[in-house]
């Protein structure tokens, strides 16, 4: 156990409270967001200009004031102190982009924090664009043959942000209790959906499906919520409760993983996050918003959705082209980082490290110092945690069995079912009508009737 002394516990503790009280003005989506008078223009406008939006930048002197204190007190290279410096910079970083938002350094800054679709991962081989090509062109070949995007429900399935939320309300409610946020329905939004701890709203105009119902149960409130208020619970440690920017990549990572392991993913999503990392790359090499508007067009999506899409890309930069923003990056990587922990933390028995993985608005690569935390008594374990954590059964027995797949040479596997598949026909698979259990989940079968 590393024990700190009494005057390193006081300075480390002070020192996350100036850094959460640094963190509170850097709220990045609300500084890059579009009012919906954006959109409007632009469609009646013919969909043929350029959308035009005027920032307002953010005056970091007060961020940075307050991280200039807080660093004159991380004065160590335990755990700890590295977690608090790592921190400082992102904070430093966020900070010094909303000041430039709307330029070309914004996108600099951005790249800095989130990466890039073409900047190396852990392995430091593969990249996100790597995946997101894969999974695009996997997808693809089992898009329908009228064209319409993979998924597509039908019209009677689609409902409003009023119903979704009505629909939400008792999961939410069952699951937190008495600290259950509010669901509501907003004007304007960065997202369709966006998730706090005093509140989950969702944007007005915004169509939404029964998978989208699953989805955001599982990312935003089960996730996104039960991070936050855990991190709200931590009294000593309350830089848990803020999402820096530096959280980003494993929080979004933890929420998308989130739904693949309790089945509410389906191949419209996952083909959605890929075309969002193919869309800022094209933005970097040059595509204005009115080409990827085009390119998420041709995608199978709606004027609606392909203009926010292309909106998520441009937000905070240039509309003209290569200064994009590059958060929608983390979705996928993040995917690949949360997925290659937790096989981590299976095949080495740290079912605490699982648990403490949702203590509050965390990196993966703080965990070491929360551990020391929690040995000086200055962390807490979670009370939420999402119920595929909860019964985790299905969880470790996934997991263990996958972190066998590393040591199989899937190369050649592949190979021999292409030559053994390649010269038989296809078969069309005759038309079944919906069957009832279908959209039976994880979630609903641990006790949380999502339907």
């Amino acid at each position: 156990m590393t024990k700190l002394s009494k005057k390193q516990r006081e300075k480390l503790l002070e020192a996350g409270r100036l850094l959460r009280e640094a963190e509170k003005p850097v709220r990045v989506l609300r500084t890059v967001g579009w009012p919906p008078e954006v959109a409007a223009k632009f469609f009646t406008d013919g969909a043929k200009e350029l959308p035009r939006h005027d920032y307002v930048p953010v005056d970091d002197s007060p961020v940075q004031e307050k991280l200039a204190a807080a660093r004159k007190l991380i004065d160590g290279d335990s755990p700890a102190h590295l977690w608090l410096t790592r921190a400082a910079q992102s904070l430093e970083t966020g900070a010094r982009m909303l000041s430039a938002v709307g330029t070309k350094a914004f996108h600099d800054h951005s790249a800095s924090l989130y990466k890039t679709p073409a900047a190396p991962m852990l392995d430091g081989e593969s990249r996100p664009l790597d995946l997101a090509l894969q999974l695009d062109e996997t997808l693809e070949a089992f898009r329908p043959t009228d064209g319409q995007p993979l998924g597509t429900p039908e019209p009677s399935e689609v409902m409003g942000a009023d119903e979704l939320a009505a629909r939400m309300r008792p999961v939410i409610e069952r699951f937190f209790g008495e600290e259950a946020p509010e669901v509501t329905v907003v004007d304007s939004l960065s997202a369709n959906a966006l998730a706090g701890p005093r509140a989950i709203r969702l944007r007005r105009g915004a169509a939404f499906t029964p998978h989208d119902l699953q989805q955001l149960i599982q990312h935003e409130a089960f996730i996104h919520v039960a991070t936050s208020l855990n991190g709200k619970a931590q009294e000593d440690l309350p830089l848990l409760a803020g999402g820096h920017p530096g959280t980003t990549r494993t929080q979004e990572g933890l929420a998308v993983f989130s739904e693949m392991i309790t089945g509410a993913m389906d191949p419209a999503r996952l083909r959605r996050l890929a075309d969002r990392v193919i869309a800022i790359q094209m933005s970097i090499e040059g595509a204005d918003f009115l080409e990827l508007y085009q390119f998420f067009r041709e995608r199978g999506n709606g004027e609606g959705q392909a203009f926010e899409s292309a909106r998520r890309v441009v937000r905070g930069g240039l509309v003209t082209g290569g200064a994009p923003f590059t958060k929608d990056v983390v979705y996928l990587e993040g995917l690949l980082q949360v997925h290659n922990f937790l096989r981590a933390t299976v095949q080495f028995g740290r079912l605490d490290c699982l648990h403490l993985l949702f203590a509050g608005k965390l990196d993966v690569q703080d965990l070491p110092a929360l551990i020391m935390l929690a040995e000086n008594g200055l962390c807490r374990f979670p009370r939420f945690l999402p119920p595929w954590v909860v019964d985790s059964g299905f969880l470790i027995s996934y997991l263990a069995y996958s972190s066998f797949l590393n040591r199989v040479n899937l190369t050649k596997v592949r190979q021999h079912y292409h030559d053994m598949l390649a010269h038989i026909p296809k078969l069309d698979i005759p038309v079944r009508e919906s069957d009832p259990f279908v959209h039976v989940t994880v979630a609903s079968t641990n006790g949380m009737d999502l339907d």
